[in-house]
């Protein structure tokens, strides 16, 4: 997470004077009257802001403004308290009345102000709470999360103060307009508070399985991949087309325990990549072959997988004996459509693949060209068909690719970055994708999952392109 940029400092004409101490000297008799006047002046500014809260610059002078009332508050309490001993000692009767309203004034000005400063924190921690949560890892979220607990914590503080002042109020002069008001805002500060806490409380720690044809259907391994190596809390997002499928899929991996109801607030599903990561890095053959036993079970793969694969595999080679493949994936998506493949670049990396001896498999989304590139079988939109939109949808996706690799000689896969790609590489097909950038979210399965690759377009990318195919051509 970004700090937030600094606010321009506001002229110190535009705000109440500080405390008459660090000013203009005042007769010590007096300074208790005057610190507790500054208060209630800068408690008026403080809250003559909060139309004007949501325009830059302007929570943060609030914020200043109640500090500084409370500064002054607390200061005129503490020279009343020595007015107070000094009048005992030298005219016992003079004055005490002035005291006593100063020491209202500025209990009154405390119990509002603090529950001013409870109402913000409680904005505050709203605020935050959303940030920590979108954060792309779990220690800044979780560091969002310490930072949005201390300013809970601020609140009750607020909140205790205002009580206090309140209750002091109430007990000198129950019926007082001041001891009305004091109480009222003691009431406002609790209830920020406890709005506040209840944030901390209903923090939600599960990752959202998205099932809305908008998001990305590969995201769901990352989801449920973090689930079986981590123990992550999941929950499907509701009433989507794909809610079935994905709780189906959840079921048959044995993760119904870590499914809870849904709710707002869940953690961002970027943290997932990071979390299956260290699983790889810690144990890669253990974490690689838990998946596998998660994500395809242990039952033979359905005919009606294999038979269509076979079918369209036979129909493009003509009865050819089928060599090793490569899986080229096209991605044509609206989200960060300057990723789409483009069609020069398909061309040149179905014949790479082609002139290493291998053969280029297309799939993905649609292929926005007249026809299919020379050599090249036609695979695209395969998970359109109505063999793999049943209940187990997801299963037999990956069951798609893992026929490909067992019986059809599938070698690797490339293609720019897609979540698609990721189910298949979690599975243990051989993995390049293609990025403009280093990919700072993807980049961390880059030496933890075995065979996961990434190459960058830069000067002389597709010569290592080629050289990684050639070692998938020659191997066993």
């Amino acid at each position: 997470m970004t700090s937030a940029p600094s606010t321009p400092l506001v002229p110190k004409m535009a705000e109440p004077p500080g405390p008459a101490c660090a000013g203009v000297a005042v007769p010590g008799t007096l300074a208790a009257q005057h610190l507790e006047r500054d208060a209630e002046s800068s408690l008026d500014a403080a809250l003559a802001l909060a139309t004007t809260l949501h325009t830059p610059g302007q929570r943060e002078r609030h914020r200043r403004l109640l500090e500084r009332a409370i500064e002054q508050a607390d200061g005129a309490l503490a020279a009343a308290e020595q007015e107070r001993a000094a009048l005992q000692e030298h005219e016992p009767a003079a004055g005490r009345e002035r005291l006593l309203a100063t020491s209202m004034g500025a209990r009154s000005t405390l119990a509002r102000a603090h529950a001013a400063r409870a109402e913000d924190a409680l904005h505050g921690a709203g605020q935050l709470s959303l940030s920590a949560q979108r954060a792309p890892t779990r220690e800044a979220c979780d560091d969002g999360w310490r930072r949005v607990e201390a300013i809970v914590t601020g609140a009750e503080a607020s909140a205790r103060e205002a009580a206090i002042h309140a209750s002091e109020l109430e007990a000198g002069a129950p019926r007082s307009r001041v001891a009305r008001a004091a109480r009222a805002a003691a009431h406002k500060a609790e209830a920020a508070a406890r709005a506040a806490r209840r944030i901390i409380e209903e923090r939600n720690h599960a990752y959202t399985f998205h099932t809305d044809n908008g998001f990305s259907f590969g995201e769901g391994w990352y989801v449920a991949a973090a689930a079986v190596l981590a123990g992550a809390a999941i929950q499907v997002e509701p009433g989507k087309p794909g809610t079935p499928q994905a709780e189906a899929f959840l079921r048959d991996a044995r993760l119904s325990h870590r499914l809870q109801a849904y709710r707002s607030r869940p953690r961002a599903v970027k943290q997932t990549t990071e979390i299956v990561a260290r699983a790889f890095k810690a144990e890669p053959s253990s974490a690689q072959q838990r998946l596998r036993e998660a994500f395809l079970g242990e039952a033979p793969i359905p005919e009606s997988v294999t038979g269509w694969i076979d079918r369209r595999l036979a129909e493009a080679r003509a009865g050819e004996p089928c060599p090793k493949k490569v899986l080229v994936w096209i991605r044509e998506g609206i989200h960060h459509p300057h990723r789409n493949t483009t069609l020069a670049e398909l061309l040149e990396l179905t014949d790479l693949v082609r002139r290493t001896g291998l053969v280029p498999v297309l799939t993905g989304d649609a292929l926005r060209a007249e026809r299919v590139p020379e050599g090249a079988v036609d695979m695209t939109l395969f998970w359109k068909d109505p063999t793999f939109r049943q209940l187990d949808a997801r299963r037999a996706q990956l069951q798609f690719f893992e026929h490909l690799k067992r019986t059809h000689g599938l070698a690797g896969q490339l293609g720019v970055t897609t979540a698609g790609m990721d189910g298949p590489a979690l599975m243990g097909l051989p993995t390049m994708y293609l990025t403009d950038a280093p990919n700072v979210r993807m980049r961390e399965w880059v030496g933890a999952v075995p065979g996961y690759q990434e190459v960058v377009r830069e000067r002389g990318y597709l010569e290592r392109v080629g050289r990684v195919l050639i070692e998938w051509a020659a191997a066993p």
